[in-house]
């Protein structure tokens, strides 16, 4: 798969995720114009509009998933806390059950 291309079984063009945000990148320096970028990868222009469009429709998606993706983590660092103390406190019982009741 080069350039992120790949050919799906009824042979349409296939771009990969990272292909096309490296695409979308490039338009929005601005630097070069679409029928360039077009031409530099192989793209047909309306496509590369497509996935602009998509791109800015989708931006604040990626800043709500990371919002949640802390609060996921809070909640795993939380829950880590809570069972390495009821580890320490099932210890604690089980030393006290070993000296209480010898084998």
């Amino acid at each position: 798969m080069e350039g992120g291309l790949s050919y799906t079984p009824a042979m349409r063009k296939s771009y990969s995720a990272t292909f096309k945000a490296q695409v979308v990148l490039e338009m929005l320096k601005e630097q070069k114009s679409v029928a360039e970028l077009a031409s530099e990868y192989g793209v047909h222009p309306s496509m590369l509009h497509r996935w602009r469009r998509q791109a800015v429709e989708n931006l604040a998606q990626v800043f709500a998933e990371g919002e949640k993706l802390e609060t996921v983590k809070a909640e795993y660092e939380h829950k880590i806390e809570e069972l390495y103390k009821e580890i320490g406190r099932l210890t604690t019982q089980l030393e006290w059950l070993k000296k209480r009741y010898p084998t």
